[in-house]
């Protein structure tokens, strides 16, 4: 007779593998700007879950096998070029670092609030960061024009890690989109703008004062309409230190108002 024991069938890999996959529902916002007789609705996909899928994986699978008229951006797949920046149950982050696995199995997608919508889940932040860096004048501000035969000026290597570690923003929008100042007040910077301010008086290049720094930030539409909700160091997917860097920023600017 049979002990219980052999009468087991081991479990394979294949079987496990299948018990442990998911139905996902995809809740996708959904509009045209350019074609009048769209509406904005949200449209239900389903799909199965795999191992390892991220929602960069499950979004192009749901436009090749679904539905070809999905709006979404994508370049590099790697977390460094932002483009798939999108709120994601309600909360900015990229689409092509998110594990399905991390979330429920009712996902809610939505484009970023702020930006010019393209369609769908596709929005303009290009235009948005253009038109921010203009306003700030975000380059190196020097004495002259630059001598290009000149070696390059030497950095303090503490320096230079500090001026690298703000230079990770890769501007994918997120912060804007978790600022209730900016999505209060399309006029404010956020917190990429004064990052990059930040940076910029960290380089010894850069031959401006704080006097100079405070007629393009010190208003309600630069650091002092900052409410200090740290939303945009929470969204960010970089962790970059952006309420250390505003509080700092804040500071100096009110001592030059004075």
């Amino acid at each position: 007779m049979n002990s219980p024991q052999a009468q087991r069938i081991p479990t394979t890999d294949a079987a496990q593998t299948k018990q442990n996959e998911r139905q996902l529902r995809f809740e996708i916002f959904r509009y045209n700007p350019l074609d009048p007789t769209s509406e904005p609705r949200f449209e239900t996909y389903t799909l199965e879950e795999t191992g390892g899928m991220t929602l960069f994986i499950a979004l192009n699978l749901i436009r090749e096998e679904q539905d070809p008229s999905l709006q979404f951006d994508f370049v590099c797949r790697a977390g460094i070029c932002g483009s798939c920046a999108m709120l994601i149950n309600g909360r900015p982050d990229l689409a092509c670092r998110t594990l399905t696995q991390s979330l429920p199995t009712t996902i809610r997608l939505a484009p970023l609030p702020v930006f010019e919508l393209i369609g769908d889940l596709s929005v303009n932040t290009g235009h948005w960061m253009r038109g921010m860096s203009e306003r700030l004048q975000t380059w190196v501000h020097t004495d002259g024009e630059p001598d290009l035969d000149r070696l390059e000026t030497t950095m303090e290597p503490a320096r230079a890690e500090q001026i690298y570690e703000l230079e990770r923003c890769i501007e994918c929008g997120c912060c804007v989109a978790g600022c209730g100042t900016a999505v209060m007040r399309e006029s404010f910077v956020g917190a990429v703008g004064l990052n990059k301010i930040a940076r910029l008086r960290l380089d010894p290049r850069d031959r401006r004062d704080d006097t100079a720094y405070y007629e393009v930030i010190g208003n309600d539409d630069g650091i002092f309409g900052c409410m200090s909700l740290m939303g945009c160091q929470d969204v960010c997917p970089k962790e970059l230190p952006l309420q250390t860097q505003l509080a700092f920023l804040r500071r100096k600017m009110l001592t030059r108002g004075l």
